[in-house]
């Protein structure tokens, strides 16, 4: 029973991708993550497996300035993991996986927890069309989606960072590179009127059939026009569009809005995530 950690994209993806591929819905970040690594998105990845009794059983990926991404893995051997790390010298700011697996990490870990943000994991059932706020379908409203060119990075960029500022996730990140990348792979969604942007929402390219939405976000200004329901609702389609049998979304679980508005549109819960940060 060990973990083996590695730098080394090829090394890692020949042990764990089969393991990470038997569910790609509850791995669907560490796949996404990986489809990055691999393109060059990220400098100084870390990246590991668990392996017992010839197989294996866990997975992680760190990619700095982001938390410590980790898959379900095996509670009793997540202190000799921590051991590894500290031993490496690997700075974390937090950590981010099944809310069982983070939390087992996290009261292991030399660092006090400081913050935590409760998610929920949804995958789409069956694709409802949203209604606006007075009871008629946002879609056949004023507005309209639209895949966002190269042309749009500025906006796009600041938006991002909007978004990460109010969901308080990756502030420290830059999303420059990350959003660049996303416009190249047509996986940002504009939902606009007049042809002014008014909500945004990513959607992954799909892997082993799973496509995953997010972020989605709306400017304060705009809220509460159905906007948010449309562009998810785009993004979906376009996923399915795109070839995905698999469409998920994560959400906060501190926002009842959000949550609602998915699972009108027809996202059922999976499980619980959570993102721990470390003081």
């Amino acid at each position: 029973m060990t973990w083996t950690l590695t730098s080394d994209v090829s090394a890692y993806a020949e042990a764990a991708e089969p393991w990470l591929l038997r569910d790609p819905v509850r791995n669907t970040v560490l796949l996404t993550v990986l489809r990055w690594i691999r393109s060059g998105q990220y400098s100084d990845p870390l990246m590991g497996w668990f392996v017992e009794h010839g197989e294996v059983r866990g997975a992680l990926c760190h990619t700095p300035p982001y938390p410590l991404l980790l898959g379900s893995s095996p509670f009793a051997e997540l202190p000799a993991l921590v051991g590894q790390l500290v031993n490496r010298g690997r700075e974390l700011p937090g950590v981010t996986g099944p809310v069982e697996t983070v939390s087992t990490f996290a009261s292991a870990w030399w660092q006090q927890e400081k913050e935590r943000r409760s998610e929920r994991l949804y995958r789409l059932a069956t694709l409802v069309a949203p209604g606006g706020p007075d009871g008629r379908s946002a879609l056949y409203g004023p507005g309209r989606a639209r895949v966002a060119t190269l042309d749009d990075l500025p906006t796009a960029v600041h938006w991002f960072r909007a978004f990460q500022t109010e969901a308080h996730v990756d502030v420290s990140a830059d999303p420059g590179p990350v959003v660049s990348a996303r416009l190249n792979r047509n996986e940002l969604v504009w939902w606009e009127l007049a042809g002014r942007p008014v909500s945004l929402a990513g959607v992954s390219t799909p892997i082993s059939g799973m496509s995953r939405v997010g972020p989605v976000f709306t400017p304060p200004e705009f809220r509460r026009h159905g906007y948010g329901s449309a562009v998810t609702y785009a993004a979906t389609r376009k996923a399915i569009d795109d070839g995905a049998t698999e469409v998920l979304l994560f959400t906060d679980l501190s926002n009842p809005v959000s949550n609602s508005i998915y699972q009108s549109i027809g996202y059922v819960p999976v499980s619980d995530y959570a993102t721990i940060t470390f003081s």
